[in-house]
């Protein structure tokens, strides 16, 4: 867990496309995520359904990722491909298992250049919290999507399996697992795909409460903006550390903490004495009139 990782920039490309009335159009192509590991690079590119271009999309990608990290001389250049993965968020009879690109050099010879895909319906929620596969629980509930947008489709199961990923990430952030920034970020993002998801439909506001509420920007933004906001009338140092007081007081009552467990919180996160702690608690925290 300990090794670095380094985020790449994605290279984009323009290509002529024909739309449906015969004309052309540019589009401005880009690889969705390039990653470092331990000089290797990888490339992951996330897909809804197989469209039958994605193969050749990961090869172009492919290429422009190697460009980055190509070498030449006079006559020679060394081209490193980077490794490459599909992350496939729905699945059809027509996902398939694996990419495979084919070289083919006018000299004859032929090079298979293959890779398993991610199929992340395959995935069981528990798979997710054991393996730690926090980027991958947003987008769960895609294999939700037929009864989520239809008008009669039972959604106890959906907010059964929000519930589950709602109580994991709370453990893990008490276990220090999940910082409060990140833990409330990826509920915000499953609230954002569930909007996305439902349209405005009935069921939105029943499965977005389970995770606290719609969210506009990522939590960990919000509060960031305001300590920033309150820095510039209070000193930005000051005005940061009650954005961080103000955080752990909303986050522990949002989520059912009780008293005794906000002020330990903040004590330990913040440094601060007791009767601070129950100060801030009376000043930022909400009434149980307000509730």
């Amino acid at each position: 867990m300990n090794t670095k990782v380094e985020a790449l920039p994605s290279e984009g490309y323009l290509t002529e496309e024909e739309t449906k009335d015969g004309s052309k159009e540019i589009e401005e192509q880009i690889s969705d995520f390039l990653i470092k590991i331990e000089g290797e690079v990888y490339l992951l590119e996330c897909q809804s359904y197989e469209d039958g271009s994605m193969a050749i999309r990961i090869a172009e990608y492919a290429f422009l990722a190697a460009r980055q990290s190509a070498t030449w001389d006079i006559g020679h250049a060394v081209i490193p491909l980077p490794h490459f993965s599909v992350i496939y968020i729905k699945k059809t009879a027509k996902t398939p298992k694996t990419t495979k690109i084919t070289f083919c050099f006018p000299d004859g010879r032929r090079m298979d250049y293959q890779s398993d895909n991610i199929i992340l319906e395959s995935f069981t929620k528990e798979e997710m919290i054991e393996k730690r596969l926090f980027p991958y629980i947003p987008f769960y509930l895609a294999r939700y999507e037929s009864e989520l947008v239809s008008e009669n489709g039972n959604i106890e199961k959906t907010i059964e399996d929000l519930s589950y990923f709602r109580d994991e990430m709370l453990c893990l952030n008490q276990n220090g697992e999940l910082s409060d920034g990140e833990m409330v970020d990826l509920m915000g993002l499953v609230n954002t795909i569930i909007v996305h998801i439902t349209n405005g439909n009935q069921k939105e506001e029943r499965l977005v409460k389970v995770m606290g509420g719609t969210v506009l920007e990522t939590q960990s933004e919000k509060w960031i903006r305001q300590g920033r906001e309150q820095g510039l009338s209070q000193g930005l140092s000051q005005g940061i550390f009650l954005g961080e007081v103000k955080m752990l007081i909303e986050l522990g009552q949002e989520y059912g903490l009780e008293e005794k467990a906000i002020l330990e919180r903040l004590q330990k996160k913040i440094g601060i004495s007791l009767e601070q702690a129950t100060k801030y608690l009376q000043e930022y925290g909400k009434q149980p009139s307000e509730s």
